[in-house]
C-alpha cells in the first residue's frame, strides 16, 4: 500500500449504498481493466459531485479516496482531480495526505496541489507555501502549489466579489478563471502575448489561457480555430506543467484543429510523460477523427508507464466517442439516489 493512502471508514457507521459500493470494488481491484476503472472512477465523480449532497455523495468521495492505493500513478492523478471537482471539504484530508508523501509521484501530489485550489480550501494555504518555498520539492508541485495558493487568495478576495465572469461552457472547477470581462474585451493576440510571457505569474498566465479556451467553444465560433492556435504555441513553454495543461485544455474543447499540435506532443519521446499522457488522452476525445485511433496504437507498448495507461484509457475514450454513448462512466447518471 502506498504511504499516502488513507482507508476512508463507513459514513457514519452506516452501511455504503449498493451503487457506490460496487464503483468502489471497480475501483480498487487491481486486476480490473484500467479503462473500466476509470469509467467506475467518472460514475464515482459524478456522485461525489451531487448538490445539494446526496446519501451518497460522501460515500462516494471514500471511495474515490480508496484507490489512492493503486500502483497507478496515471489513476491516482485522476483521482485527486476528481476530489477537487467534487466541490466538498471531505476531499480536503485525502489531498492533504498525498502532498505530504514525498515518495509519492510527482504527478499525483501536483494534481492534489491543483485540486486544493480548486476546492478553495484556505485551511490548506500554509502546506501548499510550505511545499512552494521547499528547495527540495519536485518544480511541478512548487508551480502548482503556487497556482492553487493564488486561486485559493483569489476565491477568497474582495476584488473576486467586483469580477464578472464570462459564464463558461465547461463545467469544471479550472486551476484559475478565465479573465474577467471587461468594457473591452482582450482580443485573441493580446490573450496570446499574456499566454506565452513567462515573466508573468503562472495564475495570470492561466487566466489567459481558459478565456482563450472558452474563445474557442462552441466548435464554430469564429474565434475558435485562431484560439486553439494561440494555445497550441504554448507547447513550447519551458514549463512541463504549463504544456500538460494546454493539452488539458484541448481534451475539454476536443476541436480537430487541436489534433497536430497534439500528435506531435505525443510522438515526441523526449517530451516529459506527464504532458505525454494527457495529449494522449485529448487525443482520445478526437477518437473518431481520422488517422487518431492509428496514432494512438504506435504507443500502446510505449517505454512510459503513464503514457501506455493513458493509450489504454484514450483508445477506451475513442471507443465511446465512436459509439455515441452518452456518458464516458459505468453507470447512467440517473441512477443516482435522492
Amino acid at each position: 500500500m502506498s504511504p499516502s493512502a488513507v482507508q476512508p471508514e463507513e459514513t457514519n457507521g452506516t452501511s455504503i449504498d449498493p451503487t457506490v459500493l460496487a464503483l468502489r470494488k471497480t475501483l480498487t481491484t487491481e486486476s480490473t481493466p484500467l479503462a473500466k476503472r476509470f469509467r467506475a472512477l467518472f460514475s464515482l465523480k459524478h456522485l461525489a459531485a451531487q448538490a445539494p449532497s446526496t446519501s451518497q455523495t460522501i460515500p462516494a468521495i471514500e471511495a474515490i479516496a480508496a484507490a489512492f492505493s493503486s500502483d497507478s500513478a496515471l489513476l491516482k492523478h485522476e483521482l485527486a482531480y476528481c476530489l477537487g471537482q467534487s466541490g466538498h471539504d471531505e476531499a480536503v484530508p485525502y489531498l492533504r495526505a498525498v502532498i505530504e508523501d514525498r515518495q509519492e509521484d510527482s504527478m499525483c501530489r501536483h494534481e492534489a496541489a491543483e485540486a486544493l485550489g480548486a476546492l478553495g480550501d484556505i485551511s490548506s494555504l500554509d502546506l501548499l507555501k510550505q511545499r512552494r518555498e521547499d528547495p527540495t520539492e519536485e518544480e511541478v508541485v512548487k508551480e502548482t502549489c503556487d497556482i492553487a495558493i493564488d486561486r485559493i487568495e483569489w476565491e477568497h478576495s474582495e476584488a473576486r466579489k467586483a469580477e464578472k465572469l464570462k459564464q463558461s461552457d465547461f463545467a469544471s472547477i479550472d486551476p484559475a478563471p478565465p479573465l474577467a470581462e471587461s468594457a473591452a474585451t482582450p482580443a485573441i493576440p493580446e490573450l496570446e502575448k499574456t499566454l506565452l510571457d513567462t515573466s508573468l505569474p503562472l495564475f495570470k498566465r492561466y487566466r489567459a489561457m481558459f478565456a482563450l479556451r472558452d474563445l474557442a467553444s462552441p466548435p464554430d465560433l469564429p474565434t475558435a480555430v485562431p484560439a486553439i492556435k494561440a494555445l497550441a504555441k504554448g507547447f513550447s513553454d519551458p514549463s512541463a506543467l504549463f504544456r500538460h495543461e494546454i493539452a488539458f485544455v484541448f481534451g475539454q474543447l476536443s476541436h480537430p484543429a487541436s489534433i497536430p499540435s497534439l500528435m506531435e506532443c505525443l510522438s515526441n519521446v523526449k517530451e516529459a510523460s506527464m504532458v505525454r499522457h494527457e495529449a494522449a488522452e485529448a487525443l482520445g476525445s478526437l477518437g473518431e477523427e481520422e488517422g487518431v485511433e492509428e496514432l494512438l496504437r504506435k504507443f500502446v507498448d510505449d517505454p512510459e508507464k503513464v503514457v501506455r495507461d493513458s493509450i489504454i484509457v484514450a483508445l477506451d475514450m475513442a471507443e465511446f466517442e465512436r459509439n455515441g454513448e452518452m456518458e464516458y462512466a459505468t453507470i447512467p447518471v440517473g441512477e443516482v439516489a435522492a
